[in-house]
């Protein structure tokens, strides 16, 4: 009777271990390895596209896109843009805005080296001009550059290789003339006055310079 019990408990084993195999399988060495439930679920993604040559970078905000629509200088930035993939509306008049501020103090000082590499022959000529005439008569020029409530493009062409844009800076500024003696002749030494300019820059998109240089000036005030 105990062989007959043992040999019963043997086979209702052997029927347990079958039906455990069948319900949990077994290890085939491709199974995937478990899942972290708290991971970054990009991480497998990742993995199982590192090697698809398909996948595509998507595009970053390029200098195109602050170009200003619908204004009258729109057309000619595009193909300012066209013709120099690096230009950027934003940095172009960042860099206006600190041509602005050091030409005039330049001219006011009297300063022609720091002024010729900024300005064409035509309006170095202008410029030193106006300096030499104020030396000769013994004046000398006071200008402090309070601020500049604006600068915007208002025109923007091609002309062959040259980009040319025109920018209109509204500026406050203290400016008084002094004569031999220190008195002045023109100007109030303690007033802020409102000053309109009309600059034209210029520049070959060609150049590995990448400095503009300003070409015309006006005052419309």
């Amino acid at each position: 009777m105990k062989f007959i019990d043992i040999i019963i408990l043997a086979m209702i084993a052997a029927f347990l271990v079958f039906r455990l195999r069948s319900v949990l399988g077994k290890r085939t060495g491709n199974e995937r390895p478990p899942q972290n439930p708290y991971g970054d679920s990009t991480q497998t993604d990742n993995r199982e596209t590192a090697g698809d040559d398909t996948v595509v970078a998507l595009p970053g905000r390029g200098p195109a896109d602050d170009i200003p629509a619908d204004t009258p200088a729109s057309d000619g930035l595009k193909a300012i843009r066209e013709a120099d993939s690096g230009f950027s509306v934003q940095e172009f008049l960042e860099g206006a805005r600190a041509a602005f501020d050091m030409v005039v103090t330049s001219f006011a000082n009297g300063d022609k080296e720091t002024l010729r590499p900024l300005l064409s022959d035509e309006v170095y000529e202008n410029f030193s001009g106006a300096i030499e005439a104020r030396d000769k008569a013994g004046e000398t020029m006071e200008m402090t550059l309070v601020g500049i409530r604006e600068a915007d493009v208002l025109e923007a062409n091609m002309d062959g290789r040259v980009a040319f844009v025109t920018v209109k800076f509204v500026t406050e500024q203290i400016e008084v003339i002094r004569d031999r003696d220190g008195e002045p002749v023109s100007g109030d030494p303690s007033k802020v006055t409102t000053v309109t300019d009309i600059w034209t820059f210029a520049r070959n998109t060609r150049s590995r310079n990448p400095n503009w240089t300003l070409v015309a000036t006006e005052a419309p005030n």
